[in-house]
């Protein structure tokens, strides 16, 4: 997989940016963006069966669709489905997905992991729906990134309680987060050394989702992928 242009992480940045006041717009560029990801290591999706677990109000899922895969929405909170959720999405939790073992051709996760209070279970799952030679796509947030306290960061560097505080201030609301409840620290290095040593998957892609040069390399420095990488992006095979 190249690089991602500059050029196309400009333009994810700045929707982003908008992500409260245009969430339409924002979304569905991620959703067209990662898709795009999906068919470079699957291939074309139509006819494929694609497991999104996680996907909130259903922006990848409809666009898995929408390019012709099988995709199938499993959600644990119904508040994130929205008022119109994608047909035919089922409320689950990670954990324990309705599905029978190897049913799955992509099982896809995008910025979930950091919302898990169990990880290395939760990647089990992941791992257990997915057939021998299907793909796992899986993305997370980590903490030490500059966006890793979510709508209060960067000012999580400064402690979360601090940077909760100064977002419900500023914004007058709480904020949606709360560290150890529905917001986890994690980070690359554990994440990256307790993926290696399973034996039912294969490491494919090791990158930084959103960064437009060295987005492996920048992977793979202790310490400065913390900070640097941003959002973690892997590609897992699972092994026969």
């Amino acid at each position: 997989m190249k690089d991602p242009s500059l050029r196309r992480s400009a333009a994810l940045f700045r929707a982003f940016l908008h992500e409260q006041s245009d969430p339409d717009h924002c979304y569905a560029l991620l959703a067209r963006d990662a898709a795009n990801q999906v068919e470079a290591w699957a291939g074309p999706l139509a006819g494929r069966l694609v497991v999104d677990v996680g996907g909130g109000s259903g922006w990848f899922t409809r666009e898995f669709r929408r390019r012709g895969a099988e995709a199938y929405l499993f959600e644990p909170d119904a508040a994130e489905l929205g008022a119109r959720p994608v047909p035919g999405a089922v409320l689950a939790d990670g954990y324990l997905l309705p599905l029978a073992e190897g049913r799955a051709d992509v099982c896809f996760s995008s910025n979930v992991l950091e919302h898990v209070e169990d990880p290395a279970t939760f990647l089990s799952e992941l791992v257990r729906v997915t057939r021998p030679g299907g793909l796992i796509y899986l993305s997370f947030t980590n903490w030490l990134s500059p966006w890793g306290g979510h709508e209060w960061a960067p000012w999580h560097y400064l402690g979360a309680h601090r940077a909760r505080a100064r977002y419900q201030r500023r914004t007058g609301r709480p904020a949606k987060h709360t560290l150890g409840e529905n917001l986890h620290a994690v980070h690359i290095g554990p994440t990256l050394r307790q993926v290696r040593a399973r034996g039912d998957v294969e490491i494919l892609v090791q990158r930084s989702r959103y960064w437009p040069f060295l987005a492996s390399a920048v992977t793979r420095v202790p310490g400065l992928r913390e900070f640097a990488t941003w959002n973690l992006l892997l590609v897992l095979r699972r092994c026969p």
